[in-house]
């Protein structure tokens, strides 16, 4: 039903306006709302407020599926979470929440046109040029739920094109450290006053486990009769930011590796030195699954701590700016370095690809390169 309202203007004319409900908007689901202003008379209003009922009536579209973009994820993200681990849904809601939904959510999914996928996806590469394809993946794998539960004809976001970023003029900075860098920073650190850092650091370096790997370790885990490094869990973030325990990153990241004699020797130094501290402090570090590295309640140290650590290091000696995973590429560096085969090294750190591998691979191997240069001009001398 209409409704009717005189206003004024400023040189004070009298005139009408109107309002109508227009049904539900197909995208938002929200009413509508008809205006019009301008008129002498309320007759001259209702004759136009007739003639505009009588168009929404005949052209009301038959009932259809109205669920919200939203709505369905939700439905697809309960299926989801039963799928992998809680960090990785955990992760996932962060991004819906913080991108996808703010983009796709308030509209009925079956009216989402592909220029608003698009829209949405070349705005994600610009503030995103790393995640937005992972954004995009999951907005696929919501339209092809939707497809499967019949809510929707066809997938239209397959049909957006991608855009793809530029190759960078100059080299990227190399995340890892040689042999002769990776001794000039231990060469900073004092093992007996800094044991558990030192040990840590010598743990990433030469053992080429991942930071949560490493921060799950439990004695348990080492076998010192054998030399070996048992990896088969791994610290991560959960849901509410709390940190968690989980299975590692894939069932390939489940691995032994043997340990060579010096990093065995700072680990049973910190392990002893542990004993001791931790008992000052209320612990028994005897007991079954004790942490190699733990805080001072025994716990978990946050994921934050390695790197809390390393960066003064780096900044004090000026030293070459790497992550903590650049312990991991350092590692792989060594171990090409000492003649390791791409297959032994993926062993090794886990990898469940081998192309992830051959990525390292392809970075750190420019002074076996040199010398395969130098091998060839000396053999072809002429």
């Amino acid at each position: 039903m209409a409704s009717f309202k005189q206003y004024k203007l400023q040189d004070g004319t009298k005139l009408w306006k109107l309002q109508i409900y227009g049904g539900i908007d197909p995208q938002t689901g929200k009413p509508k709302r008809i205006k019009r202003a301008g008129f002498k008379t309320k007759k001259e209003a209702s004759l136009v407020a007739s003639r505009l009922e009588l168009e929404l009536e005949k052209g009301t579209p038959k009932k259809e599926n109205n669920i919200l973009f939203s709505a369905v994820y939700k439905e697809w993200y309960q299926a989801y979470i039963n799928t992998v681990g809680e960090s990785t849904w955990n992760r996932t809601a962060g991004m819906f929440d913080n991108h996808i939904l703010p983009a796709l959510g308030k509209y009925r999914i079956r009216t989402i046109t592909v220029d608003q996928v698009q829209k949405a996806v070349n705005k994600w590469f610009k503030v995103a040029t790393r995640n937005y394809k992972r954004w995009y993946n999951y907005v696929v794998n919501v339209f092809e739920f939707a497809l499967k539960r019949g809510y929707i004809d066809r997938n239209i976001a397959k049909l957006v094109t991608l855009p793809k970023k530029h190759a960078s003029a100059g080299d990227a900075p190399e995340n890892f450290w040689d042999k002769d860098q990776l001794e000039t920073f231990f060469s900073y650190l004092d093992p007996e006053k800094e044991t558990e850092k030192y040990t840590l650091f010598r743990v990433l370096a030469f053992c080429g486990v991942r930071r949560g790997e490493c921060l799950a370790l439990t004695w348990n885990d080492i076998n010192f009769t054998d030399c070996t490094m048992r990896i088969n869990k791994t610290l991560t973030q959960g849901e509410g930011g709390k940190q968690i325990v989980q299975s590692p990153k894939t069932k390939h990241s489940r691995r032994t590796i043997d340990l060579d004699p010096t990093t065995v020797n700072y680990l049973k130094h910190w392990k002893a030195v542990q004993k001791r501290k931790y008992f000052m402090l209320g612990y028994n570090t005897l007991q079954p699954k004790q942490l190699i590295f733990a805080n001072n309640k025994n716990g978990h140290k946050s994921l934050n701590t390695p790197a809390k650590w390393l960066k003064p290091i780096i900044a004090d000696h000026n030293l070459k700016p790497i992550t903590i995973h650049g312990f991991r590429h350092s590692h792989a560096s060594l171990l090409f370095s000492a003649g390791a085969s791409i297959k032994e090294v993926q062993l090794r750190l886990g990898h469940a690809d081998v192309s992830t591998t051959l990525n390292i691979y392809t970075h750190v191997t420019k002074k076996q390169n040199k010398e395969a240069v130098q091998k060839l001009v000396n053999y072809a001398d002429f």
